[in-house]
């Protein structure tokens, strides 16, 4: 953490802390995680009171943006409002996204002896889904590798690159899986598979690969490697049943759409 980002800090901490709507301040982002730049802004979570919550998100002002509290060039705050339910959700059955928002985070101040606790509860990644998850990217990553041998029958380009992006993304999530790390959304999605310790050794190369020349051959490549570095569990005919129940009919169970898991 820079200077700059300690002082912003501690002018948002003077300026929330006497506010009795708020019950503590959460510091997230690449500043928290130790990734942040020169010119990163400061990501942050304030904490309502219920009362407080119920009048935001009435008006629709959950989120809070300035540039009064940062003096360096680009600088400026990013917060989102929540109360202590909004965690306690996330802490019981959060997103991967959702959970990998709290890794690292700390809090500035706090007026409610739960929120430490709390915020050290949401950023585990949820096991009892790790299997199931795995079969189902795995499935993904099958079904997109057909997909890109039709968009080339066809000369379909929208069809060609979707997959490959699918590909790319449900192969990272695979491994992320793998390794029980959380899937932080994309801006971080590369900078997580980057770290993931166990992976395949050319992961990342045709991962690029794929998506850079997308083609039958980088993807037949990418998915035959990710097929010989582990046993998912999942017979071939099986992948389409799986894509069909997560892809097409997921709305049956009216789960969100499988990349936010």
């Amino acid at each position: 953490m820079y200077p700059h980002h300690e002082q912003t800090i501690q002018r948002l901490t003077e300026h929330f802390q006497p506010d009795s709507n708020f019950l503590g301040l959460i510091i997230g982002g690449s500043v928290a995680k130790g990734w942040a730049a020169e010119n990163s802004d400061v990501d942050f979570v304030l904490v309502a009171t219920d009362e407080e919550f119920a009048r935001r998100s009435a008006s629709g002002e959950l989120l809070y943006f300035s540039k009064d509290f940062t003096d360096y060039e680009g600088g400026y705050v990013d917060g989102k409002i929540e109360n202590v339910g909004f965690l306690e959700e996330v802490a019981d059955h959060g997103s991967e996204v959702a959970r990998a928002a709290f890794v690292s985070t700390w809090l500035a101040y706090s007026h409610d002896d739960r929120l430490d606790p709390l915020i050290k509860r949401i950023p585990v990644y949820p096991e009892a889904e790790r299997e199931a998850k795995m079969k189902s990217f795995y499935s993904q990553v099958v079904v997109g590798n057909w997909f890109i041998s039709e968009a080339e029958k066809r000369r379909d380009r929208y069809l060609l690159t979707h997959a490959a992006s699918e590909m790319a993304l449900f192969g990272g999530r695979l491994i992320l899986a793998y390794n029980r790390m959380l899937y932080p959304y994309h801006k971080w999605f590369t900078h997580e598979l980057a770290r993931a310790p166990q992976k395949p050794a050319d992961f990342l190369d045709r991962f690029h690969w794929l998506l850079n020349a997308p083609s039958v051959a980088s993807a037949q490549a990418f998915t035959d490697m990710l097929t010989a570095f582990h046993e998912w569990g999942v017979p071939f005919p099986e992948t389409f049943v799986n894509f069909t129940r997560d892809s097409e009919w997921n709305w049956r169970t009216q789960r969100a759409p499988l990349q936010d898991w």
